[in-house]
């Protein structure tokens, strides 16, 4: 499966764009603040329902305007799929496939996957657990609905028990009966949720480790652990030992929504003992470990969208990367850059079909292409 062709109305900098990519190699050049990582963007909204970048939907519509669209042709085998996402101010957001709008956005999610590599995927180290569990919830939702359900419904269950304390707190008065209303469906939610993170993350470790191998060598050993209360108790436990210091916090203390994923480098903590170029290619190989393991259960190979990983890695590691995305292992690829000569050089010496758009001044032009079938390599 790949995009064919995608359209801008009003997204972000641009008024009105186009571009027609190659079913393998595609490169997006132009200097900083030229857009390019926009359009990334605009192909994880047709595939996500929403932005990589910005939370509020709002947000991505062009300045002075009321409206953005997105449109994208997806390809699998000979059969075509037009899917729309149009944002209006005071309206709700709609994603529509094949003219025909979702009645919940849920049911879109695993049907286009894409894995976005950004510079802002160092925040997975640097930054706190909530954005380490929203990445491994965010590979999770799209090949089990049950898991996606009940992520929502367990997050509803906890607002309404928080809600639930703080105004025990205020009126001075502990309900217990009340409380256990909430832990039950709590711990239904919870269970389930940490379980299902423990047999991804069993799967998912040894991937990441081959994918880190290849891109770094074998001169560092890394690591992936869970991070989680559950692991060394009953959530039911867990919420009656946590009792006091909930009522007295006004806050749900104990359970999934605390878990947390350790990095090491040498079994020590990535945020302080790896260099950056160690980070970056951590990084990295954990968002190509997300693509393998996703390819193998939705049987669909996801759109590789590169934003600007060349800066921080050795010539070594961008060669090693490069060979390792236009495999015949990897589908459509598509990467930005600011340096035109880099990319025209790294896609003259591959043997894969490809096109480098040079996007400037809200227009596009094509300045490389090489086209031919698979069964002329």
């Amino acid at each position: 499966m790949h995009l064919t062709h995608l359209q801008l109305l009003n997204f972000k900098n641009y008024t009105d764009i186009s571009f027609s990519f190659s079913e393998r190699l595609n490169g997006l050049v132009g200097d900083n603040g030229s857009g390019k990582t926009n359009v990334l963007d605009a192909i994880y909204y047709l595939s996500m329902c929403k932005s990589y970048l910005n939370t509020m939907d709002r947000q991505n519509i062009r300045f002075g305007e009321l409206y953005f669209a997105i449109q994208g042709n997806w390809k699998d085998n000979e059969a075509v799929s037009t899917v729309n996402c149009a944002v209006k101010m005071g309206s709700k957001k709609i994603v529509k496939r094949n003219k025909k709008e979702y009645e919940r956005l849920a049911d879109h999610i695993g049907q286009y996957p894409v894995v976005f590599i950004s510079p802002y995927d160092g925040d997975l180290i640097a930054e706190g657990s909530e954005l380490r569990r929203k990445w491994m919830d965010g590979i999770l939702v799209q090949i089990d609905r049950e898991y996606l359900e009940q992520l929502q419904f367990y997050a509803k269950v906890l607002d309404q028990r928080n809600a639930l304390l703080k105004s025990m707190f205020e009126h001075r008065l502990f309900d217990r009966e009340s409380i256990e209303v909430w832990d039950v469906q709590l711990i239904n939610a919870g269970e389930l949720i940490h379980k299902k993170r423990q047999q991804f993350l069993e799967e998912f470790i040894p991937v990441f480790q081959k994918c880190y191998k290849e891109i770094g060598g074998n001169k560092e050993e890394v690591g992936l652990s869970y991070r989680s209360q559950l692991n060394d108790g009953s959530f039911i436990d867990l919420l009656k030992d946590s009792e006091k210091r909930d009522a007295f916090s006004q806050y749900t203390n104990v359970g999934i929504h605390k878990d947390d994923l350790l990095f090491t480098i040498n079994e020590h903590p990535a945020k302080k003992f790896g260099s950056q170029g160690q980070q970056k290619s951590f990084v990295i190989a954990l968002r190509l470990a997300q693509y393998d393991w996703l390819k193998n259960h939705l049987s669909i190979s996801p759109v590789l969208l590169l934003d600007d990983v060349f800066d921080k890695l050795d010539g070594k590691r961008v060669q090693k990367l490069i060979q390792m995305v236009t495999s015949l292992d990897f589908g459509q690829v598509i990467v930005t850059d600011t340096d035109i000569e880099r990319m025209r050089k790294l896609f003259e010496g591959l043997n894969v079909p490809s096109r480098i758009f040079e996007v400037k001044n809200q227009e596009v032009e094509i300045i490389h292409e090489i086209e031919f079938h698979e069964s002329e390599r």
